[in-house]
């Protein structure tokens, strides 16, 4: 936003120095009107889940964040620019303000600017309907309570609509901008948009990292409320690092759900697991809807939560369902193991912290941690009270050279981020922490 705000004023030197309110209201329209399709230009293009962009932003989840909050910034300058557009309206039908004499439009110098001036009233009214449709979309996105399966259902509207943005940008923008620098940037922002609208109406996003499975096994664990999936990947996927996470579909109504992988690759017996806890109607009918051989499409794999650091210790907090990404790191350290292959030099404590207890899953856990040499810290909250940064530091003595790898409810890592952070532990470096909310 910063850098089309300064590219916008290199095209408009005199913006803040108008001869009267209309004509700052005229660029005022253009200037949040420009970053509003900026904005949602590059969402768009993040909605794609590319691949290559990953390592820039530290995998998908922290994408998806920004894709987030680009939308939350597009819906800002969109309302400030549908104000600009309506509110002197009102305040000249009020009497609060005095239009001034509008002369004869300037002549057109060219076909083209001819034919975007003619189209100015479809423009503006197509924008306008599309502006209220993107609003709605994007309060149905940003509302928790509204049932994953209705946002999945509605969100790839956004595209249409956005298509519709995009006519009403190219015919509204002054025509003078694109031969600027500003006007080049956002035509190149809008073609990228443009292509990425059009592969989500075509339903494409993903494809070619999508693979079938069929379910070879589920195990549920009552105490825990967690269901744990078993999928055959005959032929197609490319394998995954532990750490990294996929989106399966085993309802197409419901669409496309992120769960982290929970296993370690095998290219010779080519199963993936998923551990799914019961957070939401959606994850609690699972265990009733899931059968074996039934199939189900994975897409993937994505995430840079991968363990891969310098460190001679890690400390690994996996809270509640956060255990997942250390499940699959601990199969693969103790594949490696029995394959005598050499193991990543560091020490690993891996502190889990649960509400919910389930023996089985205990059980489970520690075999996972003995078997790739973990120091494993098991804490079920009414046993041993709730874990936080100092009873960590107590544990382990070395903790400033460590790395800190956290998975779990967002707010409980950024706490203990605060907390190390006090400590003047090097956060921004060492406190590595999946944002696991796609919404």
């Amino acid at each position: 936003m910063a850098a089309l705000t300064a590219l916008w004023f290199v095209a408009e030197p005199r913006a803040f120095a108008p001869d009267n309110f209309f004509a700052f209201r005229s660029v005022m329209m253009q200037y949040t009107g420009i970053l509003a399709i900026g904005c949602m230009s590059l969402a768009m293009v993040l909605a794609l889940r590319p691949r290559w962009p990953e390592p820039w932003f530290g995998g998908l989840d922290k994408m998806y964040r920004l894709h987030k909050w680009l939308g939350i910034g597009a819906l800002v300058m969109a309302v400030l620019h549908w104000l600009w557009a309506n509110g002197p309206r009102w305040a000249v039908s009020l009497g609060l303000l005095e239009r001034p004499a509008r002369g004869p439009r300037p002549h057109a110098a060219s076909q083209v600017e001819q034919t975007l001036s003619s189209l100015r009233h479809s423009a503006e009214q197509g924008g306008e309907w599309a502006f209220y449709v993107a609003v709605l979309l994007i309060a149905i996105a940003l509302i928790q309570r509204i049932p994953y399966r209705f946002f999945y259902q509605t969100h790839k509207l956004l595209a249409a609509a956005y298509l519709v943005l995009v006519f009403h940008s190219i015919v509204l923008t002054r025509f003078f901008y694109w031969s600027s620098p500003i006007g080049i940037v956002t035509a190149v922002l809008m073609a990228g948009g443009v292509w990425a609208a059009v592969n989500v109406l075509l339903g494409r996003v993903g494809i070619h990292r999508r693979v079938l499975g069929r379910i070879a096994s589920l195990d549920y664990y009552p105490g825990v409320r967690v269901l744990e999936a078993g999928i055959d990947v005959p032929s197609g996927w490319p394998g995954h690092q532990p750490g990294q996470f996929a989106f399966a579909t085993s309802d197409p109504s419901e669409g496309a759900h992120p769960y982290t992988i929970a296993s370690a690759w095998s290219a010779t017996n080519r199963r993936i697991n998923f551990i799914v806890k019961e957070l939401g109607d959606h994850t609690r009918r699972l265990r009733d809807k899931l059968v074996v051989g039934q199939e189900v499409r994975i897409e993937g794999p994505y995430g840079c939560f991968t363990f891969n650091d310098t460190c001679p210790h890690q400390i690994w907090i996996g809270a509640g369902i956060g255990i997942t990404p250390f499940i699959a790191r601990m199969k693969y350290l103790a594949q490696l193991r029995k394959n005598d292959q050499a193991l990543p030099p560091q020490k690993i404590d891996l502190f889990h912290p649960t509400a919910d207890y389930d023996e089985v899953a205990e059980r489970k856990l520690r075999a996972d941690a003995e078997a790739a040499g973990v120091r494993l810290h098991f804490l079920v909250d009414a046993r041993h009270g709730l874990l936080n940064g100092e009873r960590i530091r107590a544990e382990i003595p070395d903790w400033p050279e460590a790395s800190i790898w956290f998975c779990g409810p967002s707010r409980f890592g950024e706490a203990l981020r605060r907390d190390f952070a006090q400590k003047r532990f090097p956060v921004h470096e060492r406190f590595h922490q999946e944002l696991f909310a796609m919404r």
